[in-house]
Parts: C-alpha cells; structure tokens; sequence
C-alpha cells in the first residue's frame, strides 16, 4: 500500500504544468518546473505498478535519463543566455541561438 495516493501525484503534475504556464517568462522557472514534473512522474510510474516488475524499473530508468538530458540541456542554455544576453528573460532573445 502507498503512503502517497495517486490522486495526490496527478494533482502535484497538472499543478507543475500550470506553474509552467504562469511562470513562462524566465527560463529558470520554467527548467524547475520541468524538473518538478519529471520527479512527479517518476513517482507516479512508481507507485502506478502494484508489483515491481522489470517494465516498470525500466519506465522509471528511461524517466531519470531523460530528467537528467533535459537538465544538462537546460541548465547549457541557462548559461548560455545569461552570457549572451545578461538575463535569463524568454523574450529578451529567441531560444535558437542557444
């Protein structure tokens, strides 16, 4: 039985998504939104499987590799505007130059 009910993690991902939504002018926000909805979704691919399987251990492997490309990715482009630009506003320059 889990302690966290998968109504609760459903919740905790639309509200990360709304969070991306409101907060999409600066990239930084928006890459901890990011990260905040891929940790909801391991857990919820976690806790979705009543016995643990090798599907599901690999569900959540291929969820932590790409958490970990996107903030790489992420975090080179952060870098790059705040260079670039001397801020980390979206609107300030197009992301195609990252």
């Amino acid at each position: 039985m889990s302690f966290i009910p998968i109504s609760f993690m459903v919740f905790c991902t639309l509200s990360v998504i709304l969070t991306m939504v409101i907060q999409r002018f600066h990239i930084l926000m928006t890459l901890l939104a990011l990260e905040a909805m891929i940790l909801n979704l391991m857990i919820l691919a976690l806790l979705s499987t009543t016995l643990p399987s090798d599907k599901s251990l690999f569900l959540v492997m291929i969820l932590l590799t790409f958490g970990a490309c996107e903030a790489a990715l992420g975090l080179a482009c952060l870098v790059k505007m705040t260079r670039t630009f001397g801020n980390d506003h979206i609107a300030s320059s197009s992301l195609s130059s990252c």
